[in-house]
């Protein structure tokens, strides 16, 4: 799926507080280049909506911090470490100090001079409105508007219980990693390392290790071995007394590992170069490690014996087995490159990968870099016929395609979360630049419902995806996103998972209690919603699980996000209102589960001082934390819930060393809170207390008691509501039209979903409603909304199709080919299906369950066997043809013939090839009832039909391994006319210019048309032609009945004619295409003339069949105005396979067609000179790659796929 997006992650920032996490990265730039500070990473290490390398996105469990390679910007930044969250920053040599992140493009910053002031309390400030306000009047009760709305700050400085350490003799070190182990532990670890810049490689480090919250630290340099480099620290993530040391691969490839939390060291050597672990999840002695060379080892041992597992891995793409979902512990999932270059997705056991043991759960190969395991969920992508496909496998079941609705034509697709049983996924489709659609999927996550469109996008520093989407902590179901419209990008929430959305209330008032003047819709709330792990990194975003009511984030007021006059904002009761806390950016962090908010400026000068707040934001005290200002590099707070002990880090100066600050915040409590200090608080949404089908109460602590919580209260009471129309969405395949019913769209059939449906079996029948996902509602409505059971109808065979397993057309001499029976429609366990695999040997089966895994065939003779399947049952039958060759694979073909002739004259079909040189080619026709096919060395035949009807014409041209074939449809008739069509402008806003869409758009012409008129459905045909902007063909034809009687006369067709020309001239014919949208048919132009399609690249026999049909076409304009009737009609519409798939550019169009008014007739040469598509044989899972580039042939951006 491209670059993985980051939904909303952003890997960049300037410090954390990590609760829970307890590791601290602090890098250099340019730093990450020596794989030192911060190598590769496996994407499990990656937050929710981290970035890994291209492909699938990837999204890990929650918390863990981005897994791509830093920038290299002089400013500190934060990054990952493998195994655990990490921060990272750097101290920029030749600077003076550490600089703070710079801001964003746009925003304005102070100057030196005026920062100084700010930190006094002097100075002017500006308000989210642009007026500048005097300082002073945050003072309290200074030319307050309103007190008890105003933001109230305490001037007065107090002081906080802190300790300060020095890391003596590591002034030169620009790097630091830092693990606090936590929980109930005292101990923190740093790892402080040189990284030279010229050398690009560490070659200087330093292990320090404190046992008193880091109050001081001892140097364990003689521990590890004075002449040892390190180079990164590891952490076992279920079991933190477990330490891993890598030692610098450049002099020496070995471990260091620890069981008593970094205490005492054993060393061991490594005969490989890791470039990355993965720990297990439950098993704490359990490693992966990828090596240098794309290899991957096993170790169950934490690290001191080590096994070879496979080879040629994919970088990133490989995972343990999910608890729950595998039921083997020790099963290892991972995607790997065949000798050819082809990536597969592989099982196996960690001390068991053998050849013979490894299984292939998705048939086939997948796209590279595509594999993800996530949860309950397994996601790889296919692309075939030039367009992505992705597929999803549940609880480790058979892979199904996931269903987006049908013209969503996906670009890109990156899977932002799989909580809950549920896949959230942001899609650009094919009409998308900078933005996505959200969908959310059903609990299997195959169908896919819109959630909200135009969500806004842009790139990270390593060209990943960041998706403007933010998930609230605490709160399920609740998301804020960043929309874009007109131009315009604003900040919407939802509680219900996307069902609904709405803008966000700005404040009454603004930080002095001034009434702001916001009126929605026009004027709102907006946010940033690129976070980081880095709380003190621009565009911060934040809210904690043991937190539920309180939001913190940077933002604006006004008609959209703007990147100037930020200010920050809180939400105490979930998102309904807010409040601002500062005009600037500062950093928010949690202490005490959010009980205590501590507040750091965003600046580049150094600091000795914060803020606290004990009332949710409504006030702050300031807080001293040092006695001499500290250039700030990075944060980390004590794991766990309670969060009361923090290490500070930075320098005096740039030749200083690394200063620890600890401070210890539980000074600042009274004691500890009893009942008595709380108070109930229930979750709302503007007053509705139903929230995902349930209202809950939570405790919060009374703003006016300092005491600390300690362990997290949570839900005080929750209980289920009564079922309502809002806790459903629309169900796959239905739309949400403004009277608020869910109605069937365009182009889905309610029926189709009993197509897998045997009879005696039941399915469930759709009411076009579903059940939001964890929604918990009982009783009202629900059992009218939800989808009931129904008995399978019996149904006759339809759709049969027979392909090959690996989508191609040819099969090797001697080796086995897996064939695949596919039936769209048909009572599959009582079907009698018999294949004759054309070479004498037949197999009859008794259904087609016992054909799932194919059926496998040797052809001992290298030749073009035609391959045939029947499919009985009781209702009906059906048949199919593969022509199947043992050579020659090609790349791309195009059938050239007109949509219509007449009896007993000679028609001209012309094989047009891509590229055109490809040597000695062999060309194989059927056409007509012919059982047996004309072989030709040139790539035009001649032929005759002698009698009407449809016959449909098949060319498959060889060269060496290399098969394409293409086929069309003619049609014969005595006489019809022929009238071009027009439309409303806003059609071709919808129109993605591919066959399924036309075909579909055709209908709903033909069914507009039928009811305008009153004529039957059996004379008329729509076919809509390729190409901007929107154009459509319609025929009048004789209708004949099956007894061959009552054959309508010419007169009959003139009248038709002129009652459809005079109900488009009222503009009588129109149709709503999606809710809203209604579209105009008009008429542009009417004719007698048969239609011929050609490509703008023709072959000289093409071109004589051009020349030869625009005479005939010229002769029969001149019939015609003597009122003679001639043969002729396009079918195209209605012929074509409703399967066929095509190789098409995900972005460009054809050019635009002029618009021809509508009293024009159309002359036979305008009818000639069409547009003309081809396609690929479509197969499951093709492995036919394109990346716009045939052969030795030029890149080419579109290949036609029609007449």
């Amino acid at each position: 799926m491209g670059k993985v997006g980051a939904g909303g992650v952003s890997p960049a920032g300037l410090s954390a507080l990590l609760a829970g996490a307890g590791l601290l990265v602090l890098c250099a730039p340019g730093s990450c280049g020596g794989g030192s500070c911060c190598p590769p990473r496996h994407p499990s290490a990656a937050p929710r909506w981290a970035p890994t390398p291209g492909g699938l996105p990837h999204q890990g469990p929650r918390g863990r911090a981005p897994a791509t390679p830093l920038p290299q910007l002089g400013r500190p930044l934060f990054a990952v470490a493998p195994g655990d969250r990490a921060l990272s920053l750097e101290r920029a040599p030749g600077t003076g100090a550490s600089v703070a992140v710079a801001p964003r493009s746009g925003r304005k910053r102070r100057s030196g001079e005026d920062q100084e002031k700010a930190e006094r309390g002097e100075g002017t400030s500006r308000s989210p409105r642009g007026v500048l306000r005097d300082r002073g009047q945050l003072e309290p009760g200074t030319l307050e508007r309103d007190p008890d709305k105003a933001t109230r700050f305490r001037l007065e400085e107090l002081k906080l219980t802190s300790t300060t350490f020095a890391l003596t003799g590591d002034s030169a070190h620009n790097q630091a990693m830092v693990h606090w182990s936590g929980h109930n532990s005292s101990v923190i670890l740093i790892l402080t390392k040189l990284f030279d810049y010229n050398l690009g490689s560490i070659t200087e480090s330093s292990l320090w290790r404190s046992t008193d919250y880091g109050t001081t630290y001892e140097k364990l340099n003689d521990k590890v071995g004075l002449k040892t480099i390190l180079s990164y620290l590891y952490v076992c993530p279920t079991n933190k007394r477990k330490i891993m040391l890598l030692t610098d691969p450049e002099i020496e490839s070995s471990l260091l590992i620890s069981s008593d939390e970094g205490a005492t060291y054993q060393k061991y050597r490594l005969n490989f170069y890791i470039q990355s672990l993965l720990f297990h999840p439950k098993q704490e002695d359990w490693i992966l490690a990828y090596s240098q060379d794309q290899k991957l080892y096993s170790s169950a041992e934490f690290g001191r014996r080590w096994q070879l597992i496979q080879e040629a891995v994919v970088p990133n793409r490989f995972y343990w087995s999910v608890m729950g979902s595998n039921k083997e512990p020790d099963l290892v999932h991972l995607e790997a490159r065949t000798v050819d270059g082809h990536s597969q997705y592989l099982t196996c056991r960690m001390q068991n990968c053998t050849e013979a043991n490894r299984n292939k759960p998705f048939p086939g190969y997948i796209d590279p870099d595509s594999l993800i395991v996530q949860d309950d969920y397994v996601f790889v992508q296919l692309t075939s016929g030039g367009r992505p496909h992705y597929y999803v496998s549940y609880r480790r079941n058979a892979f199904a395609q996931m269903k987006l609705p049908k013209y969503a034509l996906p670009k890109d697709m990156h899977v932002i979360s799989t909580d809950e049983n549920q896949v959230f996924a942001a899609v650009q489709e094919w009409n998308q630049n900078d933005t996505y659609n959200l969908y959310i999927s059903d609990t299997r996550g195959v169908y896919f419902t819109l959630a909200l469109e135009n969500v806004q996008s842009s790139r990270g520093p390593e060209g990943n995806v960041m998706i403007d989407l933010y998930e609230v902590a605490g709160i399920k179901g609740m998301f804020l996103a960043n929309k874009k419209i007109d131009n315009q990008v604003k900040t919407f929430i939802t509680y219900n998972k996307g069902r609904d959305w709405r803008l966000l209330q700005a404040p009454d008032t603004d930080l002095r209690g001034d009434p702001v003047h916001c009126v929605l819709p026009y004027c709102s709330l907006h946010l940033h919603l690129k976070v980081s792990e880095n709380p003190y990194t621009s565009g911060i975003i934040a809210s904690r699980d043991t937190a539920p009511s309180i939001i913190v984030a940077s933002g604006n007021i006004g008609s959209e996000l703007s990147d100037s006059d930020i200010s920050m904002f809180v939400s105490s009761d979930a998102g309904n209102t807010w409040r601002q806390i500062f005009e600037e950016e500062h950093s928010v962090l949690y202490l005490d589960q959010g009980g205590v908010l501590v507040a750091m400026k965003h600046t580049s000068l150094p600091i000795r001082h914060l803020w606290l707040s004990f009332d949710e934001g409504r006030s702050w005290s300031k807080y001293s934390f040092t006695s001499i200002p500290l250039f700030v590099d990075g944060v980390l707070g004590e794991p766990g819930e309670e969060t009361l002990i923090m290490t500070v880090f930075g320098h005096f100066s740039h030749r200083s060393e690394w200063q620890l600050v600890k401070v210890d915040y539980k000074s600042i409590f009274d004691r500890r809170c009893a009942e008595e200090d709380y108070r109930p608080w229930q979750l709302h949404s503007q007053g509705e207390a139903c929230i995902m089908g349930a209202k809950r109460i939570y405790k919060k602590r009374k703003s006016e008691r300092k005491c600390m919580q300690g362990k997290y209260a949570g839900a005080m009471e929750s209980e289920p509501c009564v079922c309502t129309e809002a806790d459903f969405d629309c169900d796959y395949g239905y739309e949400r039209h403004s009277n608020g019913q869910c109605l069937p769209a365009f182009w889905f059939n309610p029926s189709s979903l009993s197509k897998d449906c045997s009879l005696g079996q039941s399915y469930l029948n759709s009411t076009g409603y579903r059940k939001v996902v964890s929604n918990n509602c009982t009783d009202g409505v629900r059992e009218q909304y939800t989808a009931k059971p129904q008995k399978c109808p019996g149904k006759a065979p339809r759709g049969l199709r027979i392909v090959t397993a690996d989508g191609k057309l040819t099969a090797e001499q001697g080796h086995n080919v897996t064939l695949m029976v596919q039936l769209e429609e048909g009572d599959v366990q009582r079907t009698l299906i018999q294949v004759d695999f054309g070479d004498g040997i037949a197999v009859s089966y008794v259904n087609l369950s016992s054909m799932e895994d194919g059926i496998k065939h040797v052809y001992h003779n290298v030749g073009i066997f035609r391959v045939t399947v029947q499919v009985d049952n009781s209702l009906g039958s059906d048949s199919a043809v593969l022509y199947l060759h043992v050579t020659c694979p090609l790349e791309h073909v195009h059938l050239s013939l007109p949509f219509v002739t007449t009896k007993n004259k000679e028609v001209n079909a012309t094989a047009v090839l891509w590229p055109s040189q490809v040597g000695t080619l062999t060309y194989v026709w059927w056409y007509g009832n012919n059982t047996e096919p004309l072989i030709t060395l040139e790539g035009s035949i001649a032929f005759k039909f002698t009698s009407e009807g449809m016959n449909t014409i098949t060319v498959q041209v060889s060269a060496g391994n290399a098969i394409l074939q293409d086929t069309k449809t003619i049609a014969v008739y005595e006489e019809f006319r022929s009238l071009r069509l027009s439309f409303s402008p806003n059609l071709d806003d919808y129109n993605p210019d591919i066959p399924e869409w036309r075909r579909d758009v055709s209908r709903v012409i033909k069914k507009a048309l039928v009811e305008a008129t009153g004529v039957p459905g059996q004379h008329i045909l729509v076919a809509v032609l390729p190409g901007l902007p929107t154009a459509a063909e319609l025929f009048v034809l004789p209708h004949q009945d099956p007894t061959g009687e009552n054959k309508r006369p010419a007169e009959d067709l003139e009248q038709i004619s002129e009652l459809m020309i005079h109900k488009l001239n009222q503009n009588s014919v129109h149709f709503e295409l999606k809710p809203g949208v209604q579209v105009l048919v008009h008429a542009a132009h009417l004719t007698a003339a048969p239609l011929v399609d050609l490509t703008p690249t023709h072959s000289g026999s093409a071109m004589l069949m051009l020349l030869s049909v625009v005479f005939v076409g010229l002769a029969v304009f001149v019939i015609y105005k003597f009122k003679r009737k001639i043969p002729g009609i396009n079918v195209y519409a209605q012929m074509q396979n409703e399967k066929e798939q095509e190789m098409v550019s995900r972005v460009s169009h054809p050019e635009s067609r002029p618009y021809v008014p509508q009293t024009e007739l159309r002359r036979p040469g305008q009818l000639i000179d069409e547009k003309v598509e081809s396609q690929l044989i479509e197969v499951p899972n093709s492995n036919f790659e394109s990346n716009g580039v045939l052969g030795s042939c030029s890149v080419f951006s579109r290949i036609p796929t029609e007449h």
